[in-house]
C-alpha cells in the first residue's frame, strides 16, 4: 500500500493533474459555500485597499449574467457542459496514459476543474441553498422559503473583484466622452480563473506539445526499406 502510494506520487504525469483537479474544486466550493453563507447578496468587503474586494454576486450561469431559455434552456446549457466536461476528462486520461507533455495536460486539468466548479453550482445549489437577496435573511444549508427548491436551477456564485482602475473617460474622447471606466469591472470565482489560466498554459505549451507529438509520430514510423 505505501509503495503504490509513493509510486503515485512519483509519477508526475498521473499526481499534478489530479492534484490541480481536487484543489481547484476544494478552494473553489469551500469559498462559494463560505460566500453563501455567510455574505447577503451585493455584500462586500475590501481585501487588499480599494483594488481587490470580495463582492458577492450570482448569475445564472452563463457569461455576463445572460440567460438563455429560461429553465428549460438553464438545463439544456448545463447537459452541453456536463457533456463537454466527460469529452475533457477523457481527453485528459489519454494525455495521463500516454505521459504527454505536463504543463499541456494541466492546462486541461485546469479547464476541466473549472468547468466542472461550475457545473456543480448549477446542478446542486438550486437544492442546497435558499435564494440569495440583498436585504434577506442570510442563506441557510438545506433549503427553506424563497429557495430555488430544483435541481439544475442554482446560481453560480462569483465573488472575486479586482477593480484597479476606476475613472472617468475624457470629454474630448469620441463615443464614450464622459462615461465611467473601471479595470477589471466583471466578478468572477476561482473556477473562472482555473478555466482562464488553463487557456493561457493550453497556448504556451500547445506549440511544445505538438512538436513532441511529431517527433513521436516520427519515431514510430516504420524504418524506409533499404536497396540492397
Amino acid at each position: 500500500m505505501i509503495n503504490s502510494q509513493h509510486n503515485f506520487m512519483k509519477n508526475k504525469f498521473l499526481f499534478y493533474p489530479i492534484l490541480t483537479i481536487f484543489l481547484v474544486l476544494i478552494l473553489d466550493q469551500w469559498l462559494k459555500i463560505y460566500i453563501k453563507l455567510n455574505f447577503r447578496l451585493t455584500d462586500e468587503i475590501n481585501i487588499f485597499g480599494d483594488w481587490f474586494k470580495i463582492h458577492f454576486t450570482e448569475n445564472y450561469g452563463m457569461a455576463f449574467g445572460i440567460e438563455f431559455g429560461g429553465k428549460i434552456g438553464k438545463v439544456i446549457l448545463t447537459l452541453f457542459r456536463i457533456i463537454f466536461v466527460g469529452i475533457i476528462a477523457y481527453y485528459v486520461s489519454t494525455l495521463i496514459k500516454n505521459k504527454r507533455n505536463i504543463g499541456y495536460t494541466l492546462s486541461w486539468s485546469l479547464i476541466m476543474a473549472g468547468a466542472l466548479g461550475n457545473i456543480i453550482d448549477s446542478v446542486f445549489y438550486g437544492k442546497l441553498f435558499s435564494e440569495s437577496t440583498p436585504f434577506g435573511d442570510i442563506a441557510q444549508l438545506l433549503p427553506t422559503d424563497g429557495c430555488y427548491n430544483t435541481w439544475f436551477q442554482g446560481k453560480v456564485v462569483d465573488m472575486l473583484y479586482f477593480p484597479i482602475i476606476h475613472t472617468n473617460i475624457p470629454n474630448n474622447f469620441p463615443f464614450w466622452a464622459g462615461e465611467d471606466f473601471e479595470f477589471f469591472r466583471p466578478v468572477f470565482n476561482i473556477s473562472d480563473s482555473a478555466i482562464s489560466i488553463g487557456f493561457v498554459l493550453f497556448i504556451l505549451f500547445q506549440k511544445r506539445f505538438a512538436m513532441e507529438e511529431q517527433q513521436l509520430n516520427e519515431s514510430t514510423k516504420p524504418e524506409a526499406n533499404v536497396e540492397n
